[in-house]
């Protein structure tokens, strides 16, 4: 098995690079965390990797809406690149704020002559939402998914509510097998709504049509060991995080 390389891309605000790379390393891949300047100042940066990581946090601060900023460099000065790396049969992972990222720089290939088919917005209640969630998958379209049928995973974001243009256009995502993760109801939060945002659907990822391009709003890596569970003491005992498949499926990619 070949050991794949991971850029784990970041810009100022970003605040989850260091724990996504890590994920990946506990997978079995290498991880380099990079500057975008690093990026813009050698177009060829990226050829020297199999896997792109857009984490989370608040990429220049999230001050002309979230992950605004940094999709419209990647859209103006690195389309070029980015295409090369999609084309090459690499895989584009954008987790949170990388999300919005993917959503707005048009990365997940969601836009059409209409115009963006899909975004993602401010919470139906209008506050931010630091919680854990239950999650199904609904789609084997991404193989950032492959075997997995439901996670538990923390979310931290206050504008992650993803809605469509319209009923149609939703339903032509649905019909292609692009929503690929769901809001569902948790035993371990019964109580809690299930959908904490208000999104269509209760989407909480989506990939492109090839599935080599998936973003996700929850948080697979601030869930890789057992201690990181809110109820870790109560419960009988499990080896690894949720979120560590996904990391994991992403190196298998490669083998």
């Amino acid at each position: 098995m070949s050991t794949p390389r991971v850029l784990v891309l970041r810009a100022p605000g970003t605040n989850c690079d260091q724990e996504t790379a890590f994920a990946f390393e506990q997978a079995g891949a290498v991880a380099c965390c990079v500057h975008v300047n690093r990026w813009l100042e050698s177009r060829w940066l990226a050829e020297d990797y199999q896997i792109l990581c857009l984490p989370g946090g608040f990429s220049y601060g999230d001050d002309l809406g979230s992950g605004r900023i940094l999709a419209n460099q990647l859209r103006h000065h690195l389309s070029d690149s980015l295409a090369r790396f999609r084309d090459e049969g690499k895989l584009i992972l954008g987790i949170c704020n990388g999300f919005q990222i993917l959503v707005k720089s048009g990365l997940l290939d969601s836009a059409d002559a209409c115009g963006p088919a899909v975004t993602l917005t401010w919470n139906a209640s209008g506050r931010f939402i630091d919680r854990w969630v239950g999650l199904r998958v609904a789609s084997d379209r991404t193989p950032f998914l492959a075997g997995v049928e439901r996670m538990f995973l923390p979310i931290a974001h206050a504008e992650g509510q993803f809605i469509g243009r319209d009923e149609p256009t939703l339903e032509r995502l649905e019909q292609a097998g692009q929503l690929v993760l769901r809001y569902c109801q948790s035993k371990s939060c019964p109580k809690q709504p299930f959908n904490p945002n208000g999104a269509a659907r209760d989407v909480a990822g989506m990939c492109d049509a090839s599935g080599r391009v998936f973003g996700l709003m929850p948080h697979p890596e601030r869930f890789i060991d057992r201690t990181q569970h809110p109820q870790w003491t109560r419960l009988p005992a499990f080896e690894e995080g949720d979120g560590l498949r996904l990391f994991r499926n992403a190196v298998q990619y490669f083998a």
